[in-house]
């Protein structure tokens, strides 16, 4: 068992982690936790963030038909009428 002391840093009480429990949860300074209080104890384990698979167009457009992409067309003609408006890309 490893003992931490607590210590005031501004509004906050600020528990020092030592590098070989961090090593343990292979995180590093920065990362994020995620805490639970039960029973008069507390864990803390690091928060698994979920990446958002990035899409190619290729596969968004995957199943598409011709005559789909036709009404697609003529659905946005619009945004095709007139000059640049801003700095977009045409």
């Amino acid at each position: 068992m490893i003992t931490v002391n607590i210590r005031k840093q501004g509004g906050a009480a600020v528990m020092t982690i030592p590098a070989s429990v961090l090593k343990m949860l292979n995180v590093e300074a920065g990362a994020q936790l995620e805490i639970d209080v039960v029973q008069g104890a507390f864990t803390a384990k690091p928060v698994t963030k979920h990446l958002r698979k990035r899409y190619s167009l290729h596969e968004l457009l995957r199943g598409v038909t011709p005559e789909q992409m036709v009404i697609l067309n003529e659905q946005i003609e619009w945004a095709r009428e007139g000059e640049p408006m801003g700095r977009e890309c045409l």
